[in-house]
């Protein structure tokens, strides 16, 4: 029994420690008890991974490539000597529409979308099918394509992550990458941590012609596996580098993918030019699993009228929560961050809204915070990663002090330069008033003219911006520098120009 009891508890620790560790990210906030009584606690949240397919628009182009109008005849899958088979789209048993690829048939799909065949050969057989989900999702897992057809000779998995208006190549699939596309064939386990994100052409998906040979595929997770290991068991690594990894995050994110089929299978022959009805792509199945973008600054997401678009908190808004919520203005707008595991850090919009303004429709002062502001325990930071520009109307103001503003210092949050705000009813803004430490801005984030930011101070110290240590030539230059620019001078060289952050100014 006592035996029994130890294993038990064991195996909770280990299921709790994995759960933690893998930090799946499933709650946006929770009550939580503090010194100022039951507070609500913000958490970096997203969706659960759904299959997408359910979710999306397909397009074929061109859009007359789907066999059976008119009718034609094809050989068998098997035997492709037995050419009395026949596609013809206004007869449902033979019919081979787009939907087919995705209808839900178990682990042995027999229903499948066909293109024409072959007819027109030397003329090449290309067919580009669309997948667009007009919002931006993260892959999850594998992209499988099953074809019923042999898989193609040559292929390109393409992505884009502005709808459609430009195309990236994802990875390019043939049975000689030399010769198809000029590039060495490679394998996704022969990636690294530095080489993750490289665009690879592969071999193992484009040869044989058997009928166990039908699944193609894009490996999402074995992408994974090069920081979460072989087993994805440390997802917190994982969590971190999509975090700190430029561009990793967005090479899982598309809004849209396009499968370009450029050869069909041929058997590892020579076109046969007196049997072309051998030759055409078939595909029974296409799987893609995925969540949709919320930034981490919501948990679910929810269709409707044909559209996805996240079920945002953290008083945040937009299809992906990609902006402050009105009246939430109080800082710029940030994405939740995956660290620390496993709770991640939310980076809620505050309030832009003082704690005591005037009521015109009242007539009365408000002295407690607005109804729809949460007094909360909140883990967000408040660091500024995004500027914004504002133009603010000479309308009416009302200057907040610092005693109205006590209770909740995000109502005026000036990072240490100023203890003085002023609201701006029209936009619904706060803004910091009489910024000191040469800093300027609606936070008191950017640097006053003649003055640029010190690469090693953070926001609030009194030194983030120092004037310019240049020689009189340089010392005429306008530059309005904003926080976070760095600015790197060639002091004495041969040209006299100035660098900055890459841009070079005569």
């Amino acid at each position: 029994m006592y035996l029994f009891m130890v294993l038990s508890l064991q195996t909770l620790w280990v299921t709790i420690s994995i759960a933690m560790q893998h930090g799946h990210y499933d709650v946006c906030k929770t009550l939580t008890k503090s010194d100022e009584g039951i507070v609500w606690e913000y958490m970096a949240c997203q969706p659960e991974s759904i299959d997408m397919t359910q979710y999306m628009n397909v397009k074929l182009d061109p859009p007359d490539s789907t066999c059976g109008d008119p009718p034609e005849t094809f050989c068998a899958m098997g035997n492709p000597y037995m050419c009395n088979n026949e596609c013809d789209a206004n007869t449902q048993e033979l019919a081979h529409p787009l939907r087919l690829m995705f209808d839900f048939e178990g682990r042995n799909p027999s229903t499948f979308w066909q293109s024409i065949t072959w007819k027109h050969y030397p003329k090449p057989l290309q067919v580009n099918i669309t997948l667009s989900w007009n919002k931006t999702i993260e892959l999850t897992n594998n992209i499988a394509i099953t074809f019923e057809s042999g898989r193609p000779e040559k292929m390109v998995l393409e992505k884009s992550l502005d709808y459609g208006r430009t195309w990236q190549p994802y990875q390019f699939y043939a049975a000689d990458c030399l010769d198809a596309f000029r590039m060495e064939p490679k394998s996704v386990k022969d990636l690294t941590h530095s080489t993750v994100l490289d665009i690879i052409c592969t071999e193992e998906y484009s040869t044989g012609y058997a009928a166990h040979a039908k699944t193609l595929s894009f490996e999402i997770k074995d992408r994974f596996a090069i920081f979460a290991g072989p087993r994805l068991h440390n997802m917190a690594s994982l969590y971190s580098q999509l975090d700190t990894t430029k561009n990793l995050r967005d090479f899982f994110t598309v809004t849209d993918l396009r499968i370009r089929l450029l050869e069909p299978a041929t058997g590892a022959t020579f076109v046969d030019e007196r049997n072309l009805e051998r030759y055409f792509y078939a595909i029974s199945d296409i799987k893609i699993h995925g969540r949709c973008k919320c930034n981490l600054h919501a948990n679910s997401c929810t269709y409707t009228n044909n559209r996805l678009a996240c079920d945002c908190e953290h008083n945040t808004t937009g299809q992906d929560c990609d902006r402050c919520k009105k009246n939430y203005q109080g800082q710029a707008w940030s994405p939740g961050s995956y660290l620390t595991i496993p709770k991640g850090t939310a980076n809620i919009c505050a309030s832009s809204i003082p704690s005591t303004v005037q009521d015109k429709k009242k007539k009365q002062s408000i002295t407690t915070a607005p109804p729809n502001f949460d007094r909360i325990k909140t883990n967000s930071s408040f660091l500024d990663v995004a500027n914004r520009k504002q133009v603010f109307p000479k309308l009416a103001l009302s200057t907040v002090s610092p005693a109205q503003v006590s209770s909740h210092k995000r109502d005026c949050y000036c990072h240490g330069h100023s203890n003085r705000c002023t609201y701006i009813e029209v936009v619904d803004i706060v803004v910091c008033v009489s910024c000191r430490h040469n800093t300027r801005g609606q936070q008191c984030e950017k640097c006053k003219k003649g003055f640029h930011r010190n690469g090693s101070a953070k926001l609030d110290d009194v030194n983030v911006c120092i004037g310019f240590d240049v020689p009189k030539l340089l010392v005429d230059i306008n530059c309005n520098c904003t926080c976070g620019l760095a600015l790197h001078f060639l002091i004495g060289s041969d040209n006299g120009l100035l660098l900055m952050d890459g841009w070079k100014i005569e």
